[in-house]
């Protein structure tokens, strides 16, 4: 049976941009891929890389395995689990530094972006970590990982990791190929169309969050910035903040882009913006209601208990033979 990978890191509150990029598309593979198992895991040791609170950290690694529960996933076909609490994900994130080299990791944008702008406060973790994330993918042997635009980079590092190791070691590890969604890949801020949508953002205006109640949402869309030519087309270079929200309502009513053109070709931007905060009202406000069922119930840690016990056999057995494989251990 092939298997299907991903994880979400538990920084900040879960935005629109999450959902649509990341958790519906994740959602909707599972009903796709019928043939396929699912390992889905919060990422909280990559959180670590900044300085967290830490009843903050817990609490937002809940929030996020109740979250994709409200938001309708498979209970039965899922393996669900805090990474945290596997402890083979570190153990190969180290031997998977020893088959990464520093010019690779430098070229890695997260640390790339913070060494330009001379920060004085990056954790080795930060510039090490995707070691760790190759480490979390390989050690499932995961067949398939959902990316976004922006996370290519990560997983063709992890591809090249996996097939080092390979190449070495002899063929150990399943080199993962990428499932990128054809919309709603990268929701962008609705202040600045030009960055994607954040929740680590200063002005709460940017972004819409899964908790944010029906009418926050209707005032945000209302002030997402547009441009001055009022008509309703389809341009990601010259309309990137119309563009962002057709992206948007594209990706929430399952559409193609074009028919929400033609829908909305001869209508005001603030006839569509009140639409559209409308659409996402419908979306958000069902899964806050599941989601704080779920929140409060013990079968949220009784499935969070499962998955590690499914998970923590998986990477144990995995990590046994590839200790032995590399030469670890007396025998």
């Amino acid at each position: 049976m092939k298997r299907v990978l991903s994880g979400i890191k538990p920084t900040g509150t879960l935005t629109l941009g999450n959902y649509l990029g990341a958790i519906k598309q994740f959602v909707k593979l599972q009903r796709k891929m019928t043939d396929c198992e699912f390992y889905l895991f919060v990422a909280d040791m990559h959180a670590i890389t900044t300085r967290q609170v830490p009843s903050e950290l817990r609490k937002r690694s809940l929030d996020i395995a109740a979250m994709y529960l409200a938001c309708g996933l498979d209970k039965e076909r899922t393996i669900l689990f805090i990474q945290s609490e596997i402890n083979e994900h570190v153990e190969l994130g180290y031997i998977l530094q020893s088959n990464v080299y520093m010019g690779e990791l430098e070229r890695m944008t997260q640390f790339k972006d913070k060494a330009q702008k001379q920060e004085t406060s990056i954790t080795a973790s930060l510039f090490t970590y995707p070691a760790l994330m190759a480490a979390d993918i390989i050690l499932y042997d995961a067949d398939y990982v959902p990316v976004g635009d922006d996370q290519k980079q990560h997983l063709e590092l992890t591809r090249t990791i996996a097939s080092r190791f390979n190449n070495y070691y002899g063929d150990f590890f399943t080199v993962p190929e990428p499932i990128i969604p054809e919309v709603g890949a990268r929701i962008m801020d609705l202040q600045n169309p030009e960055k994607k949508m954040s929740k680590s953002e200063e002005n709460d205006k940017g972004y819409i969050t899964m908790f944010d109640d029906a009418e926050t949402i209707r005032r945000k869309i209302r002030s997402a910035v547009t441009d001055s030519e009022g008509v309703i087309r389809f341009d990601p270079q010259n309309q990137q903040g119309l563009a962002n929200l057709l992206t948007i309502y594209a990706s929430a009513t399952d559409r193609d882009i074009e028919d929400i053109v033609n829908q909305y070709k001869d209508s005001s931007y603030k006839d569509f913006k009140e639409d559209l905060g409308e659409v996402i009202v419908n979306l958000l406000v069902p899964i806050q209601e599941k989601y704080n069922e779920i929140i409060k119930s013990q079968e949220l840690q009784d499935l969070l208990d499962r998955g590690r016990d499914i998970a923590s056999d998986y990477a144990f057995k995995k990590m046994r033979k590839c200790k032995k494989k590399i030469g670890l251990g007396r025998k």
